[in-house]
This record gives C-alpha cells, sequence and structure tokens, in this order.
C-alpha cells in the first residue's frame, strides 16, 4: 500500500537530480573566452557552443519533465481513487 509514495519519492528525487544535471550540462555546454585588445582592435568575447553537452542537458530536463509529469498523475489517480 506504501509502495506508491515510496516510488512517487523515488521519482521525485530523480526529477531533482535530472534538473540539477541538467544545468551543469548547460553550464558546460557555453564556453566563453575574453580576447584582450591588441593596437586598434578592440577587446570582444567570443562563445563557443558545445553540441554533445547542450544535447544531454536537453536530454535530461525531458526526462525529467516526464518523471515530473508521472509522480503528479500518480498522485492525482491515487486521490481520485479514495
Amino acid at each position: 500500500m506504501k509502495g506508491w509514495i515510496t516510488l512517487t519519492a523515488v521519482e521525485l528525487g530523480l526529477v531533482v537530480l535530472g534538473l540539477v544535471a541538467a544545468v551543469l550540462s548547460w553550464r558546460n555546454g557555453i564556453q566563453t573566452t575574453t580576447f584582450a585588445a591588441m593596437g586598434e582592435a578592440p577587446e570582444f568575447v567570443a562563445t563557443r557552443y558545445v553540441a554533445p553537452w547542450l544535447v544531454l542537458a536537453t536530454v535530461l530536463f525531458a526526462i525529467a519533465g516526464v518523471l515530473a509529469i508521472d509522480a503528479v498523475t500518480r498522485v492525482v489517480r491515487r486521490r481520485q481513487s479514495r
């Protein structure tokens, strides 16, 4: 009877871990480099996007979303069955 509570808690924990991992992956996927001014050329910042990190962040976010939807659905169905 209490198995659904444990499963829902585990799913919500995985949602939090997935979102944290997605944020960390996203931050690794965007790299900036500052180039100092040389002569008449002004200082500028170049941004490099690393596709594998950004794809990983997107996949982790999608998985966390599916787990969150499943956890909410599980709780709503449990409440409606009472």
